[in-house]
């Protein structure tokens, strides 16, 4: 059992530690370790008790003070998911989903327990929107972690808040809530592969931060990552060229070298969020 481990956390990670031996057989955490997004699914439906299930195993994950400021959109109409896929048709493996679930930040409601209770709400500021916006996060992750270890694919889609205005008003989402991302599922077509992540030197720290040897383990991480997941596709090559040794780096800088989402904030202070 603590090969299974080691195996997953070396395929992600060149400096993984080794497994102790208290969590070896722990089947819960080498299916974290060895998890990877689902693009390819089979046309069979997830019954509906279990996609259920699993929200209700997500929605008991951690909330910000008991607030539980997270709710889940299940997109069953065809009519609604279809015009939903449509807004995201720059992804087109997304049509193929069985399943698609949508993720909301909602702080909407602790607004109106104040009402009912009779109390102002003083704390309308940039901090009602990030602790909505950091639970539908914790809820998202948490049904990812459910829904894989019950054997089904998953992959968050972060674009449609790309187009957050549209898809609040196909979910006649309220003031005070909004899309914080939507989630494909269904079964795999085939097992996820493991994607390397950034060396743990990078990315843990120890009573401090440090990223003084960034450059080395991006190098390194590039390099690494270049070999054992090479890009199949260059971004934004028509602006950028082609580069014969395209690297995570590069990817990652075009992709946010282009304005993306520049109407994001417009759109939450419609929605009556205070972001002082």
């Amino acid at each position: 059992m603590s090969d299974r481990l080691n195996a997953a956390l070396r395929a992600r990670f060149t400096d993984a530690p080794d497994t102790p031996a208290d969590l070896a057989g722990n089947d819960a955490v080498h299916t974290m370790a060895a998890r990877g997004s689902c693009r390819a699914f089979r046309p069979d439906p997830v019954p509906m008790p279990v996609i259920e299930t699993l929200c209700a195993v997500a929605l008991s994950a951690p909330s910000k003070s008991d607030l539980q400021q997270r709710d889940i959109v299940i997109v069953q109409d065809p009519a609604l998911k279809a015009q939903i896929v449509a807004l995201l048709s720059a992804q087109t493996w997304i049509a193929d989903a069985p399943h698609l679930l949508v993720f909301c930040a909602n702080n909407r409601r602790q607004r109106q327990v104040h009402e009912f209770q009779g109390l102002p709400f003083a704390n309308d500021h940039l901090d009602a929107f990030f602790n909505a916006s950091v639970d539908a996060g914790i809820a998202l992750g948490s049904f990812v972690n459910a829904a894989e270890a019950a054997g089904l694919g998953c992959c968050p889609i972060s674009t449609i808040r790309n187009h957050a205005g549209q898809v609040s008003d196909l979910l006649r989402l309220p003031d005070h809530v909004f899309p914080v991302a939507a989630l494909a599922l269904g079964h795999p077509v085939r097992a996820p592969r493991i994607s390397p992540r950034l060396p743990l030197r990078a990315t843990v720290h120890h009573d401090t931060f440090s990223d003084d040897t960034l450059a080395e383990d991006l190098a390194h991480y590039d390099a690494h990552r270049a070999t054992v997941q090479p890009y199949r596709t260059q971004r934004s090559a028509e602006r950028y060229g082609t580069s014969p040794a395209y690297t995570w780096s590069m990817d990652k800088a075009r992709q946010y070298s282009l304005p993306e989402r520049a109407d994001f904030a417009a759109f939450i202070k419609a929605k009556g969020f205070n972001l002082d």
